[in-house]
Order: structure tokens, then sequence, then C-alpha cells
């Protein structure tokens, strides 16, 4: 390997750590059940917070509560997902590594 080389997968190195962490300060919200259950996730695929409106809180309906945080933490997953792929598509060129898109 030369050092040519080395100094390209360096300041790649260094450019993806600082990708990571602007991800880390990107946000994204989902929502299921018209707005009663609200996820935001970072851009790095963290769940930062579940917002459950009281008038979706019925004993009852346990399972129907479930369904709805369960449909939002997902859209809020993905849509990380897809934040951080585009975010990084600049730095990979497009290319698909795993642990990274």
């Amino acid at each position: 390997m030369n050092l040519s080389m080395v100094s390209k997968a360096l300041e790649l190195k260094s450019q993806l750590d600082k990708a990571q962490k602007e991800l880390a300060k990107m946000t994204v919200e989902a929502q299921s059940g018209k707005g009663t259950v609200r996820v935001t996730a970072s851009g790095q695929q963290k769940i930062l917070s579940i917002t459950i409106a009281p008038e979706a809180i019925d004993p009852t309906r346990a399972s129907h509560l479930e369904t709805l945080v369960l449909k939002a933490v997902s859209e809020a997953l993905d849509q990380s997902r897809k934040l951080a792929a585009k975010h990084l598509e600049k730095l990979t060129g497009g290319i698909k590594i795993p642990g990274l898109t």
C-alpha cells in the first residue's frame, strides 16, 4: 500500500467521522394514529423520544396502542436510514457500504 492510498483512506475516515457526528445531530419524526403517537429518531437510527397523547391510552385497547407505537417507530427508523444514506451518498459515491448506508 502506498502513502497516497493511506492518505486518501485517512481523509475518507475523517470525512465519515464528521458525517456521523452531523447525523447524530439530525432528527426525523414519524407519527401514527393521526398524530396520537409521535417518535423522534436521530440520523444514526437512535430513538430519541416517544410521545403518546392521553387519548390514545385506553386499557381495553392496548394492542391498538402497541400497533401505533410499532408503526411510528418503524417509520422513524426508515426515515432515519434514508436520511443517513442520502447524507453519506456524497462520500461513498452511491456505493452501499455495510454498516454505513
